[in-house]
């Protein structure tokens, strides 16, 4: 693993760069403590959603069923909610709480692993089996709601709208993932084997790499964390549909890219799409305090786009097929096989 990465550095000025400005042009606002919770709380869930697209990337793949599966959970969970809490205006018990909270992570994990069923036993192309997965979570979510939105779900107000030291809680979940992920990737076996498997399929599969293994647990890690966004998103507005975020899969493969993920696997590093996230939220934010009318929502697009194409330009070279493992991947301890 290099310590200098230019895609890194340049992400880091870019970051420092629009908070720069946009301070100048509304330091009354943009450093507000409330415009900065704001912000932080915003950048949570499509952060988890980036993440689960982040991981897939990594090896190759994709993951477009991450908003599908994220809204999945919170149907689910608000329904159990709300058979287990009938009452208007209860609240519900600690026990229940928790329980929603696991089945709620189970259905992700469930939705992850069935993705990569599909791509590890069966042999499906990642982008066209997430694509009909997408499709097959939404038509279950629609069956289960009937089409409307489920109101009224308080149980998981706290992990939605808490803080803890002034931050809030789902902003500190995101960064918690994204430091637990990176680690992972970074410092132990598991990350190495996916960086060698994104870099060089038929390499991985000669050194003794249990591709379907491997490929499993990369679709689940997805699903849990699409499922944890869900679970963030339902306690933050206490509802649920089948159609929130339909602009988040889009902007979560433009988050990845951005923050130096290869599309075409083996090489990129997490810091690089926590980075992206907030400097696409930094903007998002500052074209709303600057240009307060009805085309704020195109400027915003264009400036993401924008950011997009000149991060990508300025970034340096690619990696070539060749060097990405010894370029990216973390370095295994002298006498350590590379194998199941």
């Amino acid at each position: 693993m290099r310590f200098f990465d230019s895609r890194l550095v340049t992400l880091l000025l870019a970051a420092i760069l629009i908070v720069g400005t946009l301070g100048m042009v509304r330091p009354d606002i943009f450093f507000s403590p409330l415009n900065i919770n704001s912000m932080l709380l915003q950048s949570s869930v499509i952060g988890l959603l980036s993440l689960a697209v982040a991981v897939t990337m990594l090896t190759g793949g994709i993951d477009l069923s991450i908003n599908a599966t994220a809204n999945l959970t919170s149907i689910v969970v608000a329904i159990l909610l709300s058979r287990m809490v009938p009452a208007e205006g209860a609240n519900a018990t600690l026990q229940i709480t928790a329980l929603a909270l696991v089945i709620g992570l189970l259905v992700g994990f469930g939705c992850g692993l069935f993705n990569g069923f599909l791509i590890a036993i069966l042999g499906y192309s990642p982008i066209l089996a997430t694509l009909g997965t997408m499709t097959l979570f939404i038509g279950i979510g629609t069956v289960l709601t009937g089409g409307n939105t489920l109101f009224g779900i308080s149980a998981f107000a706290t992990l939605g709208r808490g803080s803890a030291l002034g931050i809030p809680l789902p902003a500190i979940i995101f960064l918690l993932a994204a430091l637990v992920l990176s680690l992972v990737l970074e410092a132990r076996r598991f990350g190495f084997y996916l960086y060698l498997y994104g870099a060089n399929e038929s390499a991985a599969r000669f050194s003794g790499i249990n591709e379907r293994r491997l490929l499993l647990s990369v679709y689940a890690v997805s699903g849990v964390l699409s499922a944890v966004a869900g679970l963030i998103n339902l306690g933050e507005t206490n509802s649920a549909n089948v159609d929130y975020g339909t602009s988040y899969v889009l902007l979560a493969i433009l988050i990845s890219v951005l923050g130096g993920i290869s599309p075409s696997g083996g090489a990129g590093r997490i810091i690089g799409v926590v980075l992206a996230v907030l400097i696409l939220q930094f903007l998002s934010t500052g074209l709303n305090l600057v240009f307060q009318s009805s085309n704020s929502n195109f400027l915003k697009e264009f400036a993401w786009g924008t950011t997009l194409l000149v991060v990508l330009a300025i970034g340096g070279r690619r990696y070539s097929r060749l060097d990405r493992a010894s370029a990216q991947t973390p370095t295994v301890k002298a006498g350590s096989a590379v194998g199941p």
